[in-house]
Formats: C-alpha cells, structure tokens, sequence
C-alpha cells in the first residue's frame, strides 16, 4: 500500500517474506547524503554484477560517486536518489537507510513523455528478500507518476537471475536489447 512516502510490503513476490516494517521512501536530501553514500559506495565496490562492466562505464570509484551525489544535489531536474527507510532495530524509534537507487530522466519520442531510467538498486544485506526492494520500487513509480513520468527503463546483466525474476515480479518485460555505453 502507499500511503505518501510510507509503504508496507503486503505483496512480495513468491518465496520473499514479507516486509516486517513501514518501508519509508524519499529523494535523498543534503540531510540524507551520507546514507546514500553508504548504501551506493558499498554496491558499486561489492556487486559483482556491477563490477563486471564497470570498465566500460569508466568506474571513478568514491571521488566519482561523490560528485554524482552532489550533482544529484545541484541539479534535482536531471533525477535524484531514492532511499527506503526502515525501523531501526537497535536504536529504537530512529530509522536506517535500508535501500537505494538511482533515477535519471529522459523523454521518450516513444511516450512522447518524460521517462525514468533507473539505476544501482541495492538493498541492505541484511534487508533483502524481506520486501524491502518491492516497496521501493513501488513508492518510486508513484513518485514518478506524481512527477508526470510514464515509463521505467532499467538494464539487468544477464546472468542475474535473481535481478531478472525480481523485476519481471514488478512487471518490467525484457527489451531484447542490450545497453551499450561509449566513455567521452
């Protein structure tokens, strides 16, 4: 359900618990920078899908993460970062970042719309497969439909299959094309 920037995980997909907490979901803030930093920092460094091809994307590591997340910051019109929330377990009534991703826009001369190009979706170790990224995800197209946006394009390498069945579950369909990128 979503109500606002909350959202409960009442409908995960098959063999995924269900959500414990209210998953909390906003753009990140100045505020909220070092969480995203947290969260992005340790999927780019650690996933191995990413790193695969994170030559051909010119990976600049944490400088280059850093100034993306100031630019974030400086130019929310070209997207922004999403960050879940969720109860804090050990500190009571705090929260912690539990989730991100990362949103571009574009327009489509398919839509004739703005469209959304998402990107680095993670999720906390200890947070995932409790329905944590299906409450993300799902506070994030309200988001982008509020926004006027009309469509979500994500890539997932091939051999992620886990990836492949979690966004199939959310109703993403493959493109039968590949991403390629050119270093400028």
């Amino acid at each position: 359900m979503h109500d606002g920037n909350a959202v409960t995980a009442n409908t995960p997909p098959p063999g995924v618990a269900r959500a414990a907490a209210t998953i909390r979901c906003a753009p990140m803030t100045a505020a909220t920078r070092g969480d995203a930093r947290r969260l992005l920092g340790a999927f780019l460094a650690g996933d191995d899908h990413y790193r695969a091809s994170s030559a051909a994307y010119g990976d600049g590591g944490v400088p280059a993460l850093d100034r993306a997340l100031d630019l974030f910051l400086a130019r929310p019109e070209q997207g922004f970062v999403w960050l879940a929330y969720a109860p804090d377990r050990g500190a009571g009534s705090g929260a912690r970042a539990v989730g991100a991703c990362v949103v571009c826009f574009a327009i489509s001369t398919a839509r004739g719309t703005l469209v959304a190009k998402l990107d680095d979706v993670t999720i906390a170790s200890d947070w995932q497969r409790r329905g944590v990224g299906t409450a993300m995800l799902e506070a994030l197209a309200a988001h982008l439909r509020a926004l006027g946006a009309t469509r979500i394009d994500c890539a997932c390498h091939r051999d992620n299959v886990d990836a492949w069945r979690f966004y199939a579950g959310l109703g993403f369909v493959p493109l039968h094309e590949e991403r390629i990128a050119r270093l400028l």
